[in-house]
């Protein structure tokens, strides 16, 4: 059974601004608390970031170190950011919403997949730990934009 957490947080921002610093991916280490870095691995079909981009991070997942590669499937600023996995032990797809309110911007982080193999069946039990880390980050996005 593969995994699918989904967090959210009303950031008393405007959609604009919280999504241009949350679909950049040169912020990802700055607010995500798993990622040590990432690069802009391959541009999109139109130069830059955007469908068809590919970021590798380097992260620290369940006390041990990690690289994957997302590739943008969706790129709708300031509402959507969704990628796919595309290389790495971690095949889960991560989506980025951002839709406004009347107090700023509902923000919300969609993870859902599972590694190859027999692994999967374990992923339903890392779903706590998962949830408690996007919560984090969605805090620490609200930190960063509004301290």
């Amino acid at each position: 059974m593969p995994l699918d957490v989904t967090v959210e947080r009303l950031i008393p921002l405007p959609p604009a601004a919280v999504a241009a610093y949350a679909m950049d991916w040169r912020h990802d280490s700055e607010w995500t608390r798993a990622i040590r870095t990432a690069t802009l691995t391959r541009e999109a079909d139109t130069g830059g970031f955007g469908v068809g981009a590919e970021v590798t991070r380097s992260a620290h997942f369940l006390g041990r170190p990690t690289r994957y590669v997302l590739r943008v499937a969706g790129y709708h600023p300031p509402t959507v950011l969704d990628m796919v996995p595309v290389a790495g032990p971690l095949a889960m797809r991560v989506t980025y919403t951002f839709e406004p309110t009347q107090a700023g911007t509902f923000a919300r982080i969609r993870v859902r997949g599972c590694p190859a193999g027999l692994q999967c069946l374990a992923w339903p039990l890392l779903a706590l730990p998962v949830r408690a880390a996007l919560a984090e980050d969605l805090r620490a996005l609200e930190a960063r934009l509004t301290g």
